[in-house]
């Protein structure tokens, strides 16, 4: 209510740009993301292009120091690709966090630089990917029942 008043958390580590698709703004696996760049980089001082809504945030790519670039099931969408271009035109270090599902849950593996496997998306792959990605989470709600909530949803 009154958030205002409360004290911004001090900034501290070199600044990091986070490149991630748009459907996992504002998600779990956003908040997990977070959590593993302050840890793995000792930073805080993060770009979360989810505070921004979708308005472009890639004229701050140039002061980053460090570029992490998100791909979920081993995809770059089309948006974080264009990133990761300018990101590597600007001489910026880049580190790829693949995401994938197992039995358990998420699992995320930290690569340094970009995997040769990662498969870069069109924007009509993207958007069939995300349909697709949309489209699973939602029939695993349904499944689990409207009312009981889903304890097997990870993203």
């Amino acid at each position: 209510m009154l958030g205002f008043l409360r004290k911004k958390k001090e900034r501290h580590g070199p600044f990091v740009y986070l490149s991630e698709p748009t459907f996992l703004y504002h998600t779990k696996t956003e908040k997990a993301i977070l959590e593993l760049i302050e840890e793995k980089f000792n930073s805080n001082n993060i770009l979360v292009p989810s505070d921004y809504g979708l308005r472009d945030t890639s004229g701050r790519i140039k002061d980053a120091e460090i570029f992490v670039a998100v791909a979920p099931l081993g995809k770059f969408t089309s948006l974080v690709g264009r990133e990761v271009k300018l990101a590597q035109e600007l001489g910026k270090p880049v580190y790829t966090l693949l995401i994938a599902r197992d039995k358990d849950g998420l699992v995320y593996v930290w690569v340094e630089g970009i995997p040769e496997e990662i498969e870069w998306l069109s924007p009509e792959e993207t958007q069939a990917f995300s349909f697709k990605f949309a489209h699973d989470e939602y029939m695993a709600y349904l499944k689990t029942g409207l009312f009981v909530g889903s304890r097997k949803r990870e993203w």
